[in-house]
């Protein structure tokens, strides 16, 4: 059987693939310790934003993967310079002869499968964040004002955290906040006629307000910041609502995070395509490399001419001889035949 995609390797190729196999396998390792730094870092993004997305979001499956992908690319890397320094060295190889084998086919079907799958999940989910923002980001505006009630307490100072740090107002833009009742109910004076009168305006039987939170002001507005009567164009008179950038955040919090963590997920992709190429490479000249080694019995100096290859066989010898054999073992032995398929015997008397 002709081996698949031979390659002849005298002495002098040899040493220059394995000098390139250590330069390529550092460059995994560097490769696969930033995937663990990017991921690493995504996950503490998504532990603090995990308030405002959506409960059934998988979009933290993605650093997951990645952090195990990136650790196994890491120990390929390691893997790969010992390797390829040890066949440069007759002293070091002897070690290596009977665990490459091995390490080889575990980086191919569980480093490369896991690049694969934390890449498939680059490229699908961060489509999902739209929804799971939206969902998010609206019931932690609904539960800004329930400062008192358990499981909720936290929902004002996390929303506020949100707009200073991210310089955003409400989900979609600062009109949002006249939709929900932010104001805490204890603060309301239940004898005042306007609160009343608000409160029986809408059949939820909520306080709304044409105002924002102190955190959605602008603090580089020159002037004091305006967070009441919004719509009222006679309140303020110099307050253009076409331009609120003047005076409060412009983006809605949606759109600033969305494309905060569809930034993080583009660059960790394009981090983990890279390591997937490099892993490929890598493996691929370690297997020609022990392949050619092997050739001469282990002997890493030799001069004679040598070829490595990926497979000892084509693919169709492969499957040919496969067949073979499973026809071979499921053939029932002469002793077990039935004795109606017995070979009749020869008649002596006719002989």
């Amino acid at each position: 059987m002709a081996p698949v995609l031979p390659l002849v390797l005298p002495l002098q190729p040899r040493i220059r693939l394995a000098q390139g196999l250590w330069l390529l396998s550092w460059l995994l390792v560097l490769a696969g310790g930033l995937i663990l730094l990017c991921s690493g870092h995504l996950l503490v993004q998504l532990r603090h934003l995990g308030t405002f997305l959506a409960p059934s979001c998988q979009f933290p499956a993605l650093p997951q993967a990645a952090l195990v992908a990136g650790a196994v690319a890491l120990g390929t890397g390691l893997v790969g310079v010992g390797a390829s320094r040890a066949s440069l060295n007759a002293a070091l190889y002897p070690p290596w002869r009977g665990v490459l084998g091995p390490m080889l086919v575990a980086g191919t079907a569980g480093g490369g499968g896991l690049l694969v799958i934390a890449l498939g999940l680059a490229l699908a989910l961060p489509g999902s964040l739209d929804e799971a923002l939206e969902e998010g980001l609206g019931t932690a505006l609904a539960h800004y004002k329930d400062t008192e009630v358990p499981g909720h307490c936290q929902a004002k100072r996390l929303v506020d955290e949100l707009q200073l740090r991210y310089q955003c107002c409400g989900c979609h833009g600062y009109k949002d906040w006249f939709g929900v009742q932010w104001v805490s109910s204890r603060y309301l004076d239940p004898s005042d006629q306007d609160v009343v009168d608000r409160i029986q305006s809408n059949v939820e039987g909520l306080y709304l307000t044409d105002g924002v939170p102190f955190s959605c002001c602008n603090p580089h507005s020159p002037r004091p910041c305006l967070q009441n009567r919004l719509s009222d164009s006679y309140a303020h008179p110099l307050f253009d609502p076409r331009q609120p950038n003047q005076n409060l955040w412009a983006q809605g919090c949606h759109e600033v995070l969305l494309e905060h963590l569809q930034d993080l997920a583009g660059t960790l992709g394009s981090m983990l395509a890279v390591t997937f190429l490099l892993q490929a490479l890598v493996l691929l000249g370690l297997r020609y490399l022990q392949t050619a080694l092997e050739g001469l019995g282990g002997v890493i100096d030799g001069e004679g001419e040598t070829q490595g290859y990926l497979f000892p066989g084509g693919l169709k010898d492969m499957l040919k001889t496969a067949w073979l054999q499973g026809g071979v073992a499921c053939r029932p032995a002469p002793e077990e035949a039935p004795p109606g398929e017995a070979p009749p015997k020869e008649d002596l008397s006719e002989a």
